[in-house]
């Protein structure tokens, strides 16, 4: 028996989210069945990161379990073969029976990106978010800021989560544009339910003037979502990588 680790890139747009799940078609899903279908057998596989339904992924990671004699960087030639269109392995290798994708000490990165101008762009209205109100970046990555380091985020904690704490540690908000796109990048060890939108949807609120920068020391300290901005919509959001220790 080996394990297997799978670098996994979707478009969300067609899925409920990542994990099974009884309402809905999910990544996972489709994974499985595909795995079943080169294996012969039913495959179970543990992901990184349970992305919400319309999240995009570069490098969602997953692994399972397999007695095939293929090397494992063969498994990525053989699953895209059989994966639709929108989901594609980027990278397929053997790795220790102990490793868990959750639990390895790791960083994600991810992307939220919001469409800045007059009128939306079609191409983009399944990859980012639009608003025609200007957004201030210098004011966003100023508050931005404030998210670094080692902070209780449970004002960012979306309602339904069980998690035993809401403290996490961010090492990186970046905010850039580039013509009328909005890039926000967020790096940390680990992440609550929704934060990410969350934190997107109050910088967006700051960015349209709606509060000054240093509101989002004081959102921080309250300690209670209702002083969050809202959970900004799930297609603007995109899990860039996840990079472990070893790595």
């Amino acid at each position: 028996m080996k394990r297997i680790k799978l670098t996994v890139a979707y478009d969300g747009t067609n899925y409920c989210g990542w994990q099974i799940q009884p309402n809905g078609i999910t990544v996972q899903e489709i994974l499985e069945n595909c795995l079943e279908d080169l294996t012969g057998k039913k495959t179970e596989i543990l992901g990184a990161s349970r992305t919400d339904a319309g999240v995009h992924a570069f490098g969602n990671v997953a692994v399972f379990d397999t007695d095939m004699r293929m090397p494992g960087e063969k498994f990525s030639f053989a699953l895209n073969q059989r994966l639709p269109e929108d989901i594609r392995i980027q990278k397929s290798e053997e790795v220790s029976l102990d490793f868990h994708p959750r639990y390895r000490e790791s960083e994600k990165t991810y992307l939220y990106r919001i469409l800045n101008r007059q009128f939306p762009i079609p191409t983009e209205r399944l990859y980012s978010h639009f608003t025609y109100i200007p957004l201030d970046v210098e004011k966003m990555a100023e508050a931005g800021r404030y998210l670094v380091g080692e902070h209780d985020f449970k004002s960012f904690c979306g309602a339904g989560a069980q998690v035993k704490t809401t403290v996490r540690t961010i090492k990186k908000v970046q905010v850039s544009r580039e013509g009328s796109l909005i890039t926000i990048e967020i790096r940390g060890k680990g992440f609550l339910y929704n934060m990410v939108r969350i934190i997107a949807g109050s910088l967006i609120e700051i960015g349209g003037g709606m509060y000054p920068p240093e509101h989002m020391k004081e959102i921080l300290e309250a300690r209670d979502r209702q002083a969050a901005g809202p959970t900004a919509p799930a297609r603007g959001l995109t899990l860039a990588g996840i990079r472990y220790k070893e790595d």
